[in-house]
């Protein structure tokens, strides 16, 4: 989708937003959660995740956090780490949720992110019975975030 060294693209994310702060989670996650596989994240707004939501999911809203899993790798693929996938955050979305629990955009950001790399990791917590929930409150702790998103009765 975009340079293969970036992990982050911002994209009508707030000025106030510590960009840097941003890059520095996502690659803490590619390091520990994805175990070195890249991934991509999209940083946008309401307006864009509406349209790929209902692009891809057929529901016409906007929402917090989208995912994209790589499809199964090819025989004539090249061998090597294949990006798990891509990940779409409403930044918008995000600042209210994070006035909403009381913690900063940039921590909010970073569950969404861990939320939404847990799925391309193969997770979906409508239908494990509990485990990605688990994984996800594990990994919270880990990384010193706040609640999470299925702790708190997020899709």
């Amino acid at each position: 989708m975009s340079d293969p060294d970036s992990t982050v693209i911002f994209r009508r994310a707030p000025r106030r937003l510590d960009r840097a702060r941003v890059e520095a989670f996502a690659e803490r996650l590619r390091r520990e959660v994805a175990r070195g596989r890249p991934f991509l994240c999209l940083i946008s707004g309401d307006a864009e995740l509406r349209r790929l939501n209902r692009r891809f999911l057929g529901k016409d809203r906007p929402t917090d956090v989208l995912s994209f899993p790589s499809p199964p790798r090819r025989p004539c693929e090249e061998p090597g780490p294949r990006p798990l996938g891509e990940i779409a955050i409403s930044a918008d979305r995000a600042a209210r949720q994070a006035r909403r629990f009381g913690h900063s955009l940039e921590e909010e950001i970073a569950i969404l992110m861990l939320h939404g790399l847990l799925h391309l990791k193969g997770m979906d917590h409508t239908r494990d019975q509990g485990r990605m929930a688990r994984a996800e409150a594990r990994w919270r702790r880990r990384l010193g975030l706040p609640a999470s998103l299925t702790e708190r009765g997020g899709e």
